[in-house]
């Protein structure tokens, strides 16, 4: 693994994350563990340089972002904007979903992820 992919110093940072999971992440988390989206492996609260993303695939490159409350403060949208561009730069995709979504349609997200997974595949 390169020194960009969870650098030690945030080992505990990602370890809160983990343990601090919102509502839509949980559902989330239990519908992408144990190989359950196409047989594909995903991380949660996996780290790119100085950046902790939602949940990743290494396999697929493909990192998905849930959006809760603090994604909508003041400045938050440009943040979010130079992060995912950062975190492009290494070949990453990125799918990204409102709390509201996952919990109001799961299956539509579910879907949207298996579409990109599709996507991929076939390229």
């Amino acid at each position: 693994m390169t020194t960009n992919f969870n650098i030690k110093t945030q080992t505990a940072k990602r370890r809160f994350l983990r343990a601090h999971l919102s509502k839509a992440e949980a559902i989330m988390w239990k519908n992408l563990s144990r190989k359950q989206m196409l047989g594909y492996k995903f991380r949660r609260q996996y780290g790119v340089d100085n950046y902790v993303i939602d949940f990743y695939c290494p396999e697929l490159m493909l990192a998905i972002e849930i959006d809760g409350d603090t994604h909508y403060r003041n400045g938050a949208e440009e943040y979010d904007r130079q992060r995912q561009t950062h975190i492009e730069e290494f070949g990453i995709q990125f799918l990204r979903f409102t709390n509201t979504e996952v919990l109001k349609n799961l299956n539509g997200v579910l879907q949207s992820i298996s579409n990109k997974i599709s996507e991929i595949e076939a390229k």
